[in-house]
């Protein structure tokens, strides 16, 4: 099988591109023949060794795929070879086959593409978690997404709407908003020209805003923060831009606000079921043409540079794709 390896740390320019043998499952696992492997910011900095998630060298980048069930290892029952199936790795997604255990895959229901399940477990996954398991985001509530136009951001866009919400879609650019609106933003702000505080007062108008989606952190958070109800809802998605906030928590007591954060891998290992549970929803709501999981691009693993680009100068609107 062809694999995208990461021998030496360093940018997308050190990646290559191997012939390995096909992994043979053990008890428990399954073997995915991949159809298209999903890339995430993060992987720019798994193959940089400047994430949490340090692998072994060498190693394929991609945290997420879809495929088709090749082999089954010894004791897995429940599930058949030629079943498609997505699959959540963490990393190694980036070749031909690769070996799942058996409970970390959900079925792909009929109706739902290759490309649009494989990058729906981990921008999709975090997103429900957020509004769904940590801010309970009820119709008729108004949330205000950060970074509208990112991977997380976009989903939160689509989710928040499906969800009943009215959605403040907030972005660097009029393009990017442009793409928030089209997966059912209310209003848009472009931080890029008006201040993001005062804007979300103007915005929120007399109901104001119940929860902030933020996955961008930086000087973005504390104004975000601010122009909250009482008792809004935070959520710590992650910190895009870079820097770290420093919340002044008086600002937490005075408005009696909940600051959550959002560790979507730590509930996949902490509940399981949780996860299997919104995974099964999203493909539903996929399925029942609820989301589109808009896909930026599909390109050949040779053009793994030109993707990770993508990625790197945050010009992706949907999930970039691998094809094996």
């Amino acid at each position: 099988m062809k694999a995208l390896l990461c021998k030496t740390l360093g940018g997308p320019e050190e990646l290559v591109i191997e012939d390995l043998p096909d992994p043979v499952p053990g008890p428990g696992e399954v073997r995915v023949r991949v159809a298209v492997a999903a890339l995430n910011f993060f992987d720019t900095l798994i193959i940089a060794g400047r994430y949490q998630v340090k692998p072994d060298l060498p190693f394929s980048p991609g945290a997420e795929a879809a495929g088709v069930v090749d082999a089954l290892g010894e004791g897995v029952t429940g599930l058949r070879v030629g079943e498609r199936v997505i699959a959540h790795l963490g990393y190694g997604a980036c070749r031909e086959a690769v070996l799942v255990p058996a409970a970390a895959l959900s079925r792909v229901p009929d109706g739902v593409s290759d490309e649009q399940a494989a990058g729906l477990t981990v921008t999709y996954g975090t997103s429900l978690h957020a509004l769904k398991d940590r801010a309970a985001l009820k119709p008729g509530e108004t949330l205000a997404v950060l970074g509208a136009s990112g991977g997380v951001g976009l989903a939160a866009v689509e989710l928040g709407h499906a969800m009943g919400a009215r959605v403040i879609a907030c972005a660097s650019s009029a393009d990017k908003l442009e793409a928030a609106r089209a997966h059912g933003a209310d209003l848009l702000l472009d931080y890029g020209q008006e201040n993001l505080r005062e804007g979300l007062r103007r915005l929120g108008g007399e109901t104001g805003i119940d929860v902030i989606y933020d996955p961008v952190g930086g000087d973005f958070a504390e104004p975000a923060l601010r122009a909250l109800n009482w008792k809004g809802r935070f959520l710590v998605i992650g910190f895009a831009a870079g820097p770290i906030p420093k919340i002044p928590l008086n600002l937490v007591l005075l408005k009696g606000i909940d600051v959550l954060g959002v560790h979507w891998g730590a509930f996949v290992r902490h509940e399981p079921q949780a996860h299997a549970a919104n995974q099964a929803q999203l493909l539903a709501m996929v399925a029942a043409g609820r989301l589109t999981a808009k896909v930026h691009g599909v390109y050949p693993l040779e053009e793994a540079q030109a993707a990770l680009g993508v990625l790197s100068r945050r010009e992706a609107v949907g999930k970039v794709l691998l094809r094996p």
